[in-house]
């Protein structure tokens, strides 16, 4: 299995804010080492190997994580707790999940 982490600069040369605080998640957890590679997305560079993958995947936001297996189709995951949950079988907060999907969708809304 090859893990990508797929994380974003803008295009005023900024880091992406949630992609630091998945960073710093994954290394105080030690997950960090079962990233096989890290790559950038550079908003001013849309020939970089992040900015490819985001649109060979039809991804639209970091960070992402592309998961190759032998024989499977690769899969894609943007919510940083369901890649740790499917991925790296770790046991999740499932409160923590509902933030971040919440987070990730300005749209929804709790009913």
């Amino acid at each position: 299995m090859k893990i990508t982490m797929v994380k974003k600069i803008f295009a005023d040369g900024s880091p992406c804010k949630k992609c630091a605080e998945v960073e710093e998640k994954m290394r105080l957890a030690g997950q960090l080492d079962a990233i096989d590679e890290i790559v950038v997305a550079d908003e001013s560079d849309p020939q970089s190997l992040g900015m490819g993958l985001a649109a060979k995947y039809d991804v639209d936001r970091a960070p992402f994580f592309v998961v190759e297996r032998d024989g499977q189709p690769t899969a894609i995951y943007t919510v940083y707790f369901k890649f740790v949950k499917e991925v790296l079988n770790t046991q999740t907060d499932e409160a923590d999940e509902l933030q971040e999907i919440l987070n990730d969708n300005p749209d929804l809304d709790f009913i």
